[in-house]
C-alpha cells in the first residue's frame, strides 16, 4: 500500500492552467516625455523619498506617517492575515497526525442491560493510547496545490498592496505640508497687503481731511482694507484645518505642525526622468499587486476543475488498547486501521461545470483590471509630465505679471500723489497686484505638487 500511495503521488499533476503574464502592448515612450526620441532608462522613482523631499520638517512628519498612520497599519495586518491565510491553506497539502490516550475505570451493574454474575468482579478499567492519521487527501490532481497557489498569490499582492498605501501615504503627506506652506505663504501676502492698504488708508484720510481727497476716495481705500482683512481669517482657517488633516495623516490628534523652509526656499530635483514605460509595469506596486490577484484567480480555476476527478483520501489509526493498563503496551494489546478512500462525482446538476464558469469569469475580470492598472499607469506618468512642464511654465509668466504689476502699482500711487492721476488708478493696480501675488503662490506650490504627482504616478516612495 505504501509503494501504492508513492506511486500515485509521484505520478500526480496539477489541473488547471498554469500561469503566464498577459502580453501588454506599451509604448516606446511617455507621452510628454522631455526626450522622447532617447528615452533614458534612469527615474524619479529610483530615488528614495527622503531624496526627492529635502525640507527636515516633511522628511520628519513623513517618518511619523510611515510608523503610525492608520490605513498603512490596517495594510500592514491585512499582509498578517493574508500570510496567516496561506500558512493554513499550505497546511492542507499534509497529513494531520494526533495522538489520543484514554483511561476509563467502570463499575457495572449486575440486573443491567448486559447482566453480570455474581461470579465475576462489576469492575472495568480499560485503556489506550493511538497516533490517529485524520482525514488526508492525496492531492494527485493538484487541488491543494492550486489553492496553496492561489493563497501565496494573494499574500504577495497585499504585500504589493502595503507597498502601494506606503507610495500614496508618503505623497498624501508632502501634497498636504506644500498646502501648508502655500497657505502660509498667501497668509503672509495678505499681512503685507493689509498693512500697506492700511497705511494707504492712513495717508488718504488725512488728504480727505485737508479737503485734498474726497469721500469717495476714502470709501473706495476702505473698501480695500476690507477685501485684504477678510482674506486672512479664511485663510487662517484653511491653515488649521489642513494641520488638522496632516496630524490625522501621521497618526495624532489635532495639533499645530512645526515648518521647515518657505514655500519659495523648497528643494527639488533639478529633473524629473521618467525613464521607460515598459519598467514601469514592474516597479509601481499597484500593477504587481492586480498582477498577483490574476495569478491567484488563475490558480483558482484548477481548484474548480479538480473537482471533476476523484478525490482519494486516508484515514487510520495506530496503538494499544487494552482492558489492563499493566498489559497495554503489550504485543497483543496493537490495534490499527487504514481506511483508504476514493470518492468520485457521478451527479452534480451542473454544479461543478458552473463552479468551472464562475472561476472562468473571475479570472477574466482580474485580467482586465490588470491590463486597466497598466492603461491607467501610463495615463497618470503622461498627465504629471504634462503638468510639470506646462506648470513652469505658468509660473514664469505669472512671475512676469507680479513684476510688472508691482512695478505699476508703485507708479500709480505716485501719479496719484503727485496729483497727476485720480485714486481709482492706483486701487485697480492694487487689486491686480494683490491677486496675481496669490495666484503666483499658488503656482509654485502647484509646481512642486507635480513633482510629487509624478514621482507617485511613476511607482516612487515604497523603496525605503
Amino acid at each position: 500500500m505504501s509503494v501504492l500511495i508513492i506511486v500515485i503521488l509521484g505520478a500526480s499533476c496539477k489541473v488547471g492552467p498554469n500561469y503566464q503574464r498577459p502580453k501588454v502592448q506599451a509604448p516606446d515612450n511617455y507621452r510628454a516625455a522631455v526626450n522622447p526620441a532617447q528615452p533614458n532608462a534612469q527615474t524619479l522613482a529610483d530615488e528614495k523619498w527622503f531624496d526627492v523631499f529635502k525640507d527636515d520638517k516633511l522628511q520628519e512628519l513623513i517618518r511619523q506617517a510611515l510608523v503610525s498612520n492608520y490605513d498603512l497599519r490596517v495594510a500592514v495586518t491585512r499582509v498578517d492575515q493574508a500570510r496567516a491565510q496561506y500558512g493554513i491553506t499550505r497546511a492542507d497539502q499534509f497529513p494531520t497526525i494526533t495522538a489520543s490516550s484514554d483511561f476509563t475505570v467502570q463499575r457495572l451493574s449486575r440486573g443491567g442491560a448486559v447482566s453480570v454474575p455474581e461470579a465475576l468482579s462489576r469492575d472495568r478499567t480499560f485503556g489506550s493510547v493511538l497516533l490517529n492519521l485524520l482525514t488526508f487527501e492525496v492531492d494527485v490532481w493538484g487541488r491543494l496545490r492550486r489553492a496553496t497557489e492561489s493563497a501565496r498569490a494573494n499574500l504577495l499582492a497585499t504585500e504589493e498592496n502595503r507597498k502601494a498605501v506606503v507610495t500614496t501615504l508618503v505623497s498624501d503627506v508632502a501634497t498636504a505640508y506644500f498646502n501648508l506652506r502655500e497657505l502660509d505663504f498667501e497668509l503672509e501676502i495678505a499681512k503685507r497687503t493689509l498693512a500697506s492698504r492700511q497705511e494707504s488708508l492712513r495717508i488718504i484720510k488725512l488728504r480727505q481731511e485737508r479737503g485734498v481727497s474726497n469721500l469717495l476716495e476714502l470709501r473706495q481705500a476702505e473698501q480695500l482694507v476690507y477685501s485684504a482683512a477678510e482674506v486672512i481669517p479664511a485663510t487662517e482657517q484653511a491653515i488649521e484645518q489642513e494641520e488638522n488633516f496632516i496630524s490625522f495623516l501621521i497618526g495624532r490628534n489635532p495639533e499645530g505642525i512645526a515648518r521647515g523652509v518657505s514655500l519659495t526656499q523648497e528643494q527639488m530635483p533639478p529633473s524629473v526622468p521618467a525613464g521607460i514605460p515598459s519598467d514601469l509595469i514592474e516597479r509601481r506596486p499597484d500593477i504587481r499587486a492586480a498582477e498577483q490577484a490574476l495569478v491567484s484567480a488563475n490558480a483558482l480555476v484548477g481548484v474548480a476543475k479538480a473537482a471533476y476527478f476523484p478525490r482519494i483520501t486516508l484515514t487510520g489509526f495506530l496503538g494499544y488498547e487494552s482492558a489492563q493498563l499493566t498489559k497495554l503496551f503489550n504485543n497483543s494489546r496493537s490495534t490499527w486501521a487504514f481506511v483508504p478512500e476514493i470518492t468520485q462525482p457521478i451527479f452534480t446538476a451542473g454544479r461543478i461545470k458552473s463552479g468551472v464558469r464562475f472561476s472562468e469569469a473571475q479570472r477574466e475580470e482580474f485580467l482586465v483590471n490588470y491590463e486597466k492598472a497598466i492603461q491607467n499607469a501610463f495615463r497618470e506618468v503622461s498627465d504629471s509630465l504634462i503638468a510639470y512642464r506646462k506648470v513652469k511654465e505658468v509660473r514664469a509668466q505669472r512671475e512676469l505679471l507680479v513684476e510688472t504689476l508691482t512695478d505699476r502699482s508703485r507708479l500709480a500711487y505716485m501719479r496719484y500723489t503727485g496729483g497727476v492721476s485720480n485714486l481709482l488708478e492706483a486701487l485697480d493696480a492694487d487689486r491686480d497686484l494683490f491677486s496675481a501675488e496669490l495666484s503666483l503662490s499658488q503656482t509654485r506650490r502647484d509646481e512642486l505638487l507635480t513633482v510629487v504627482q509624478l514621482y507617485k504616478a511613476l511607482g516612487g516612495g515604497w523603496q525605503a
